[in-house]
């Protein structure tokens, strides 16, 4: 395996380990939580739906637009997951680690170097990776603050205020 497939692999792991590290010791309740709730734009997505998508979206990535074998990935039901379990989400995205080892691993230099269509704008395999690399790491950041707001709302219902 090349080196610099190697370290994109690495890093994805890293970022996917963060990923389910949000995810532990929340209830249902926390998984399922959105900071803002409503349609549109202002609209946030819970930490459920966030891991349900980064999967989802590797997946996609890997396969059909580096791997070019076409799947049916439904996003839109990645927007409205819930009641998904902390072991289940997990292992979403431990499948969508394997399938990115199973796309990337083989791949050459001159592979890298090729192109790919995604929305049909052009993009060099690297750039495809580098896509979800950059992808994954903004969702984390989502994962983060949803994480922090919901444990600073348990707080205050489990202390009100007054008690502070």
């Amino acid at each position: 395996m090349l080196k610099e497939v190697q370290a994109y692999l690495t890093k994805l792991g890293d970022l996917r380990n963060q990923a389910k590290t949000l995810l532990e010791g929340l209830s249902p309740e926390g998984l399922d939580w959105r900071p803002i709730q409503g349609e549109g734009e202002l609209a946030t997505n819970s930490l459920a739906v966030i891991a349900v998508h980064l999967a989802g979206s590797q997946i996609y990535w890997m396969k059909e637009i580096i791997g070019r074998t076409p799947i049916k990935r439904d996003r839109e039901a990645e927007f409205v997951t819930k009641g998904a379990s902390v072991a289940d989400l997990k292992a979403g995205l431990d499948a969508a680690g394997k399938v990115a080892e199973e796309v990337l691993s083989p791949l050459t230099e001159n592979q890298l170097e090729e192109g790919r269509k995604f929305r049909d704008k052009p993009i060099p395999v690297r750039g495809g990776i580098l896509q979800v690399i950059d992808h994954v790491a903004q969702h984390i950041g989502h994962m983060q603050l949803t994480r922090q707001l919901w444990l600073a709302q348990i707080e205050k219902i489990e202390r009100p205020v007054s008690e502070a």
